[in-house]
């Protein structure tokens, strides 16, 4: 009977520890090994050698083949990426910023109306680009065939490229009710409040387009991605391009990589200017405008109505920094020209003085009206402008004119007499 009794309260003890044991496994979910319970790495970190076992898929790793350009160059980058996805990279200049203005003066789509609404920032990356996979170059070649009438947002929708669209979408917007009294006493128009972040991404594709003009200088081909996800692809600095520290982004699947950093350096005659975002190498604008000087001078200008276009035709300038550039310059070629012009008499004053007035009020609309047209708009009216000047020119020149014009031919008989008598005077 005792034996039974003790054989009865053991067995009522090992199920009880039985149980005890039971509830404890299943609230712990039982023993984890070292490697059980691990959070994922996070997007952009590399397995090291006798890490982590096994390579985690979510992952975007980047390595670049050089970390200093000369003046421009081209970096060859490499690394992972999930199998299967498509890459794409983002490069951007992280220190130099440039100006970038867009005046919205469409008819919006819903109401009709024209907002009249000048977007303006100064944080735009002086240099960017998003790096495509190479199958992409069929549709990039197509966008490029539309012309001035393509829109950057509308490109990255179709080059699947809107989760590569990063550094931009962030930066500070300045906008302005803008109006035509506001140019004229010289104001961009009333401050109005900032706008929520996908406003702010939106109106800066259109900042990007401004700043930039064609998707070939914002996009390009060149990623080549393998079937286990391993990339490669050449990205091409091109001289003349701003100065300073460079990232690269690797995007797949809505994971970017960790940035890759290279340095761009330049050196004289190379010169990085700012407020144009670019680098100029000074020994060609230089000789250029010796030579438009002594021509315009000759002409009784000051030669910046020829600086302009070429200007704008020969250096990757935008048309504000060309129009407030040249306006000082000239000062030195009308300094010169106004002293040897007033030695041998050929200024009117009365005249000078009153046209200079003129010429001073204008110089206050000029400005601001410059910043709400668009390069293609300068360039037109410019164009027309010079193209009109010319024929009016070429007119007064011919002999039926002259002959017409007896008042005509009296001043050039004079001019001639008084540069003959200057060219005396200086050879004695």
């Amino acid at each position: 009977m005792r034996k039974e009794t003790a054989l009865f309260v053991l067995s009522v003890f090992m199920m009880v520890m039985f149980s005890i044991i039971s509830t404890a496994h299943s609230q712990t979910g039982g023993i984890q090994s070292p490697q059980q319970g691990m959070g994922p790495t996070s997007a952009g970190q590399a397995n090291t050698a006798g890490g982590q076992v096994g390579a985690n898929i979510s992952s975007v790793t980047i390595n670049i083949d050089k970390t200093a350009l000369d003046n421009g160059g081209v970096i060859t980058v490499t690394g992972t990426a999930p199998p299967g996805k498509p890459v794409y990279l983002e490069v951007y200049s992280d220190e130099k910023r440039a100006r970038a203005n867009f005046f919205d003066n469409k008819p919006n789509k819903e109401t009709g109306k024209i907002p009249y609404i000048f977007y303006m920032t100064y944080e735009m990356p002086a240099y960017y680009k998003i790096i495509l996979p190479k199958d992409k170059s069929d549709i990039l070649t197509e966008i490029k065939k539309e012309g001035a009438k393509w829109k950057y947002s509308d490109a990255l929708k179709k080059l699947g490229a809107e989760d590569a669209y990063i550094a931009p979408a962030t930066i500070n917007i300045e906008r302005y009710q803008a109006s035509i009294l506001a140019s004229i006493i010289g104001s961009r128009g009333q401050l109005l409040p900032p706008m929520d972040a996908k406003e702010n991404r939106r109106h800066s594709m259109q900042l990007v387009k401004s700043r930039f003009k064609s998707p070939g200088k914002l996009f390009d081909a060149t990623v080549d991605t393998a079937p286990d996800g391993k990339f490669k692809a050449e990205v091409n600095i091109p001289s003349g391009s701003p100065p300073g520290k460079y990232n690269i982004v690797a995007v797949a699947d809505k994971v970017k990589s960790e940035p890759a950093t290279f340095e761009n350096h330049i050196s004289f005659p190379m010169v990085y200017l700012a407020n144009a975002g670019t680098s100029l190498n000074l020994l060609w604008p230089f000789l250029l405008c010796l030579i438009i000087s002594i021509f315009g001078v000759l002409m009784g200008a000051g030669g910046g109505f020829i600086l302009n276009p070429i200007l704008l035709s020969l250096f990757p300038l935008p048309h504000t920094i060309v129009a407030g550039t040249v306006m000082p310059t000239i000062l030195f070629s009308q300094g010169s020209g106004i002293y040897n012009y007033s030695k041998i008499k050929f200024i009117n004053w009365k005249l000078g003085i009153s046209i200079g007035i003129a010429m001073m009020a204008g110089g206050f609309i000029g400005p601001k009206l410059t910043e709400l047209i668009t390069l293609s708009q300068f360039q037109f009216f410019f164009g027309w402008i010079l193209i009109v000047l010319a024929a009016l020119m070429f007119w007064q020149t011919t002999p039926g004119y002259i002959e017409k014009n007896k008042k005509e031919k009296a001043i050039l008989q004079e001019f001639k007499k008084k540069a003959a008598e200057a060219a005396a005077k200086a050879g004695k």
